[in-house]
């Protein structure tokens, strides 16, 4: 103590026979100060090294002296790096190097020692650096106090501050202040960034049914397994209510970011036990991904709402990416929803039917009852369009008790050995009146009970088991038949057959799409299911059979009924009439004798380039891994292309066939799902390269981006001849 305050006033010791002088009596106060614990001082050399500390602030620390002294100060404590008032985040050996003043500079002991402690002390550094007339620096001196207490308190007020109370994700706050800088930053490293945003699907009917609690108790389970698949590859945070954020870094791959929003999809769906209750939600799914959908917060979120907004009114249980096209979704669906109440009043509904067969000898045992709307402007709406849009509203209820009646009047006409299957809504299941509608509509119709089958899915089951099973237990007792839909895609199909009175269970459509493909399980599933249905002693329906060697797979796998565009696509009443007045009612199977990925039939134009030169062309058909083209004469098999879908999307391709002014082409990489039931690329042009070459820099628009533009190439002379194609685009 003696020899560090010599250096501060340059007197000599003070020793016990001489007179108290003023340097001496200085060092008697700092004596006594020390002893009091209210702060102690410190000093470091010219190394920054600890060369002395108050004996209490060891004793505090809980690490003899010795420990201490000698030890660099940057390897002896550290700084709090989510401490947002410590100098942005600086380490505290940033700013000993600086050898500006230390100024209340809050640090923890980094030894192995104190980690071990169960409280960690938090200390207040303050020191002046000593420089002297020529300029060298040696070392500081200063003051060191205790303010773990309040420090503590601090880290609290902030974690209440940005931290969800209920769940423990970031708040609205915490994220929006995250993505502020993630989004600058990666501006100025040209990095992508990608959002999520998520809500959940029938949550308030949870809270409505099972309480409040359970509905906090469901969201903390909610976080958990966003938490589990996420990990450390992303953040989380809870915005309020039931919707969600999560911010993934460096991630721009649709395909990668598309597997993740349907394992988000389907992890969040599985059943949560709650107070001895199972609740069942889904979710949708937005994404947007900076610097193609936006390049600030602002533009970035809004961008991810609309694509979540567009994953609802999608059908719920789905996800979509941003594009361009989303900005008047929700003034679109009041106008659809506006239109159909309007067809419904007017009776301009239709319902198709799609036949169930017989595969041993074609004969058709029942008819799936499928909605159909051909408005005067839109012309034929998909019921995947119409039907999620009045599932949101009491329509849902309206447009089941319609179909009911007019699929039991309509299967009077056919053979009594076909029945009739008709969809039923979970809301409409759950709906007060339900089992009076079914009753009333084979009253009416006088439809012999056992020929109505009634196609439920899993949803069904969420929130109120007795009331459920109440349902259940009316409809049995009134004759009808109850079948399982989608079965295969849930997670307790199992748990539901124990007590539910199905007679069928329907294998979906995915797995019947990759049953052919050696990769893939769902052959064994599909036999599975099978051999399940049959130990229950209930039919099993195989859909989606749509070529030779599916009906062929699904055949040696035991199915007996299948369903499907093999044998027939859904047809008015008056075809089905037809075929029962032509004689027995039987359909022969046709078709292609391999099943290939779906094509989408389409008219629209594109950008194709070889080479440094660009053409105008017409893509006709689509696929993941293919195209089929209009527009070029000449082009020789094997000549490699790129094609210009728009909105930053080059697609590198080779020339497959070629035939007078069309030319089918292979994908050097398959496209991949874009959530809407469409294909887009994995990756596009960056925003950044085409600020490179000279455009204004901000999220890709729609439309078409040369590849010479990126490479700043001239075009030069067409080698193929272009045609014009007899159509225009409206």
């Amino acid at each position: 103590m003696r020899k560090l305050l010599k250096g501060f006033s340059g007197a000599h010791p003070l020793v016990d026979d001489r007179p108290v002088t003023a340097d001496g009596l200085r060092l008697a106060v700092l004596d006594d100060f020390e002893q009091t614990d209210i702060a102690w001082i410190w000093s470091s050399d010219s190394d920054n090294v600890l060369s002395y500390l108050s004996p209490g602030a060891a004793d505090k620390l809980g690490i003899p002296l010795p420990s201490l002294l000698g030890q660099p100060l940057a390897t002896l404590f550290e700084t709090d790096p989510d401490d947002p008032d410590s100098r942005s985040g600086r380490p505290l050996g940033f700013q000993l190097n600086a050898r500006n003043k230390l100024s209340a500079i809050v640090v923890r002991c980094a030894l192995p020692q104190a980690q071990e402690t169960t409280r960690t002390v938090w200390l207040s550094l303050s020191a002046q650096p000593r420089i002297d007339a020529e300029g060298n620096f040696h070392g500081y001196r200063g003051m060191v106090t205790d303010v773990s207490v309040e420090y503590q308190r601090k880290i609290e007020d902030t974690r209440l501050a940005e931290f969800d109370s209920l769940t423990g994700l970031y708040n609205r706050h915490r994220m929006t202040r995250r993505l502020d800088s993630v989004l600058a930053a990666y501006k100025a490293s040209k990095r992508s960034c990608a959002l999520i945003m998520l809500d959940l699907d029938r949550f308030k009917q949870v809270n409505d049914t099972m309480g409040h609690p359970a509905g906090d108790a469901l969201l903390q389970e909610v976080a958990e397994r966003l938490h589990s698949m996420i990990g450390n590859r992303g953040e989380i945070g809870r915005l309020g209510g039931d919707e969600f954020q999560i911010i993934l870094p460096d991630l721009d791959d649709r395909g990668k970011l598309g597997e993740l929003a349907d394992k988000i999809i389907q992890i969040v769906s599985q059943p949560y036990a709650i107070d001895d209750k199972r609740a069942i939600i889904g979710t949708s799914v937005g994404i947007a991904i900076a610097p193609y959908d936006g390049l600030e917060t602002e533009e970035l979120v809004r961008a991810s709402d609309l694509a979540l907004y567009a994953a609802k009114n999608g059908g719920r249980g789905q996800f979509r990416f941003y594009s361009a096209d989303l900005h008047d979704e929700e003034q679109e669906r009041q106008l659809l929803l506006d239109d159909l109440r309007e067809a419904l009043d007017a009776d301009e509904l239709q319902l198709h039917y799609q036949p169930v067969v017989r595969i041993a000898d074609s004969h058709v045992v029942g008819m799936e009852a499928l909605m159909r709307w051909e408005h005067e402007e839109r012309g034929w709406v998909s019921p995947a369009t119409f039907i999620p849009v009045a599932e949101e509203t009491s329509l849902i209820s309206s447009l089941g008790e319609w179909a009911l009646h007019q699929a039991c009047r309509d299967a009077m006409e056919w053979p009594e050995t076909v029945r009739v299957a008709v969809n039923v809504s979970p809301r409409q299941f759950i709906a007060n009146g339900f089992v009076e509608q079914v009753a009333g509509a084979i009253a009416a119709s006088g439809i012999d009970p056992d020929r109505l089958e009634l196609e439920l899915t899993e949803s069904v089951f969420m929130g109120d088991n007795d009331a459920t099973e109440a349902t259940f237990s009316q409809l049995k007792e009134i004759g009808v038949r109850l079948a399982l839909d989608d079965f295969g895609t849930g997670y307790s199909s199992l748990s539901y057959l124990r007590s539910a009175p199905f007679d069928k269970l329907k294998v979906d459509k995915s797995f019947v799409d990759s049953c052919t493909m050696k990769d893939q399980n769902s052959a064994k599933i599909i036999t599975a299911i099978i051999g399940l249905s049959k130990a229950l002693g209930m039919e099993t329906t195989v859909e989606g059979v749509e070529a030779f060697d599916q009906l062929e797979v699904v055949r040696q796998k035991g199915a007996t009924l299948v369903q499907g565009w093999l044998y027939a696509r859904a047809m008015p009443q008056a075809v089905v009439l037809d075929h029962i007045n032509s004689g027995e009612f039987r359909i022969e199977p046709s078709g292609p004798d391999k099943h290939r990925p779906d094509r989408r039939a389409m008219f629209r134009r594109i950008g194709l380039i070889h080479e440094d030169y660009r053409y105008e062309a017409v893509i006709r058909d689509l696929s993941a891994t293919g195209a089929f083209i209009e527009g070029l004469v000449g082009v020789p098999v094997g000549t490699p292309l790129v094609l210009d879908l728009g909105a930053g999307q080059l697609v590198v391709c080779e020339v497959a066939r070629s035939e007078g002014a069309q030319i089918g082409v292979e994908f050097e990489t398959p496209l991949v799902n874009d959530g809407a039931g469409g294909l887009c690329t994995r990756h596009r042009a960056s925003p950044y390269a085409l600020a490179a070459a000279g455009m204004p820099l901000g999220a890709l628009p729609q439309g078409s981006y040369p590849l010479e533009q990126l490479h700043g190439a001239p075009k030069g002379q067409p080698q193929f001849m272009q045609v014009q194609v007899g159509k225009t685009l409206h």
